[in-house]
């Protein structure tokens, strides 16, 4: 069995949904797909996605919640009334969406969740419809029907009863269409991913069926091994193993979600990410092992909105407790950290700038240095993390000397260097104004057609 996924673009409009359900009548193998909301037909468009997002903010604050409301139904008109389905399914969507205005607002977090996923599940009801309208009888099946979720306020996460829950999906003759980016709480409240959650939503069906394949469709031919639209012409990744591309997509790779790769990873089903426009490409195929070839860099990502907390004290590297007392003060701000680079009387740790208010930073250096008596507290922001990624970095010496080089010919400075012990990734913290000088240059360091002899 081969689930797939297919993203905003993919299911953008009428065209765009008759390429998927070629796909999908190509393969019989094809059984359940995850969609996405309707994404940009052309480059000036608006997702429905934000869409829905202003359709909330206008509810939350007395703005025109039916203008906004005829928007979205209008969207999903066009593309209904493209495909030749009658005005039943958008009747459908208008009263779900009435409904999800009227619900309790008490907390805003919560009704903001319930209009944003109305995208997804709105358009797997249409999708649904219009296969079983061109003979291939599909069925909607809602994330009511058992992916549970965590409760708040933990970042969400499904559940281990979710796989059982939906291990027999696609068991029947119908095509499963399954609305991806959320699910509910045991309690019935309804939870979303972060944006881009489709993807978690495809590999949690992928690992409760144990499929054979995760096929993750998209808009471009494969995964590269850096941004083409800062990279000019970037070389393509034909492979790529899990390890790797959750360091890439962590770090800025927007092919694929960071999380989505767990459910998949710990049944080793293999993931390839294909093009809905040219899905006879063979895409990146994402394994836990490959070839190693030549080259010891995979791919550079880079991505932006970080801060950096920097902490200095003399003779810290003595003090036992110190990093763990850090750590606890920033937990108790409901903060996470990405990196923590040190030295023996120092020590930096990377956040995500989105996490930090004034008032939280402020309550976080007065307490380093009241209660840890540190000499030195301040935050940094404007920080980019450019991230170098490959299985054969371990086996290359002298990798971390040719990149600090590479960095250097550009004039820039480098504010913080991290490698895990793994030496899969290394991590450089840039000022952001020299992120895109910086991957080119990186690029051309690690990429740089190989000459022989």
């Amino acid at each position: 069995m081969i689930v797939c996924k297919f993203g905003g673009t993919s299911v953008a409009n009428a065209e765009q949904i008759r390429k998927v359900a070629n796909i999908i009548k190509s393969n019989p193998a094809r059984k359940i797909i995850a969609v996405s909301a309707p994404g940009k037909r052309f480059g000036d468009d608006i997702k429905v996605t934000d869409m829905l997002i202003e359709l909330a903010d206008a509810a939350l604050n007395n703005g025109d919640v039916t203008k906004k409301l005829q928007a979205v139904v209008n969207r999903f008109k066009e593309i209904a009334e493209d495909l030749g389905l009658d005005n039943s399914i958008c009747e459908v969507i208008a009263k779900d969406l009435q409904e999800r205005i009227a619900y309790d607002k008490t907390n805003e977090f919560i009704f903001i969740d319930n209009i944003k996923a109305s995208g997804e599940d709105n358009n797997a009801k249409l999708i649904a419809e219009y296969f079983t309208s061109i003979g291939m009888p599909a069925k909607y099946v809602s994330p009511k029907d058992g992916l549970v979720l965590n409760d708040f306020p933990e970042r969400t996460y499904a559940l281990a009863e979710s796989y059982e829950n939906l291990k027999n999906l696609g068991s029947g003759d119908e095509i499963v269409v399954f609305p991806g980016f959320f699910g509910y709480t045991k309690e019935g409240i309804l939870r979303t991913f972060d944006r881009g959650g489709s993807d978690i939503t495809g590999s949690i069906l992928a690992a409760s069926v144990k499929a054979d394949l995760y096929e993750n469709f998209t808009d471009v031919d494969c995964v590269f091994s850096a941004n083409p639209k800062v990279v000019n012409d970037p070389v393509g990744i034909s492979e790529i193993t899990y390890r790797e591309m959750r360091e890439l997509s962590y770090s800025g790779f927007s092919v694929f979600h960071d999380e989505a790769l767990m459910p998949v990873y710990k049944l080793s089903i293999p993931v390839n990410v294909k093009n809905t426009n040219n899905p006879s490409a063979p895409g990146t195929k994402i394994l836990p092992t490959r070839t190693l070839t030549g080259r010891p860099v995979t791919g550079i990502s880079a991505d932006n909105g970080f801060s950096i907390l920097y902490v200095s004290k003399y003779l810290m590297n003595r003090e036992i407790g110190f990093g763990r007392k850090l750590l606890q003060i920033i937990e108790e701000e409901q903060i996470s950290y990405e990196h923590t680079p040190s030295g023996l009387d120092d020590i930096s740790v990377i956040i995500r700038s989105n996490q930090l208010t004034e008032e939280k930073e402020q309550r976080i250096v007065t307490r380093v240095k009241e209660e840890l008596h540190a000499d030195d507290v301040y935050f940094r922001h404007g920080i980019s993390m450019i991230v170098i990624v490959g299985e054969g970095m371990r086996n290359n010496t002298g990798l971390a000397a040719r990149a600090a080089a590479a960095i250097s010919r550009t004039g820039a400075n480098i504010e913080m260097i991290n490698q895990g012990s793994s030496e899969v990734s290394l991590v450089f913290g840039v000022l952001s104004q020299t992120e895109n000088q910086i991957l080119r240059a990186l690029y051309d360091e690690f990429f740089a057609p190989i000459t022989v002899g």
